[in-house]
């Protein structure tokens, strides 16, 4: 049976094959691409082939063409942002639940927040503070309490950016953008909801100061508690919208 790899196609192989080689001579990022003719007798493949294999690597964002004097192409890199965005769409028709966010925010976050408490400097501090000062009070509108939604996904963000272990702060970064994605396109924030303004004010405010302070299994408690509580509020707001959508 032929494997995995003989069954794509010509151009696909080949793409996977310049990534290899990419990486076997420790090219980094603006270093120059051989010529297509090197890459014909590199690889013994047509013309056509290795242009539609460098399009493909082209659109992932491993290699840039630039035109003109001392043009050609280049290693690339593929940034956190655009990776989530190509991400998003994978998970765009998958239909995620709140419930589906939130059993892995349940299991990350809680360590993320616990590997920070004592490692963050005073500016790092100051920008979630920044942040949480931006809310205000609670809502009196559902586009407040959309911005709002919003700026609270951008603490949990932050945060993870924050991390010096960059799997754990993208996945956490993402789930973070996918619920703010979710919150606005399934309208979760309408109507305003006080609960969830006041308990998530309480937690990121108690959180930041187990932080600051070191107590790594105070923060790790804090953001469980958080995480369970923004289940169930959000959780239950879907489910007021989905009545709502049914009823109309």
């Amino acid at each position: 049976m032929p494997d995995r790899r003989e069954r794509r196609s010509r151009p696909v192989r080949v793409a996977e094959a310049i990534k290899e080689w990419v990486v076997e001579q420790k090219l980094r990022q603006g270093d120059r691409l051989p010529g297509e003719t090197e890459l014909i007798a590199r690889f013994g493949m047509a013309k056509s082939t290795i242009r539609e294999a460098m399009r493909i690597l082209e659109a992932q964002g491993l290699i840039e063409t630039r035109t003109g004097p001392g043009g050609g192409s280049f290693v690339g890199e593929v940034t956190a942002d655009r990776a989530k965005a190509l991400l998003a769409n994978y998970f765009y028709f998958r239909n995620l639940s709140v419930a589906d966010i939130y059993q892995l925010r349940r299991v990350l976050e809680p360590e993320l927040a616990a590997s920070l408490a004592g490692r963050l400097t005073e500016d790092q501090l100051a920008q979630l503070e920044e942040i949480v000062a931006s809310y205000g009070g609670p809502a009196e509108s559902a586009e407040q309490e959309r911005d709002q939604h919003v700026a609270s996904l951008a603490f949990h963000r932050k945060l993870a950016n924050f991390s010096e272990n960059a799997l754990l702060a993208f996945v956490v970064s993402f789930m973070s953008r996918i619920l703010t994605d979710m919150t606005v396109y399934r309208r979760l924030y309408d109507p305003p909801n006080r609960e969830l303004y006041e308990k998530g004010l309480a937690s990121q405010t108690a959180l930041i100061a187990a932080l600051r302070d070191g107590r790594a299994d105070d923060a790790r408690a804090i953001m469980r508690r958080h995480m369970e509580t923004a289940e169930a509020l959000m959780q239950a707001q879907e489910a007021q919208v989905q009545h709502r959508f049914m009823a109309e």
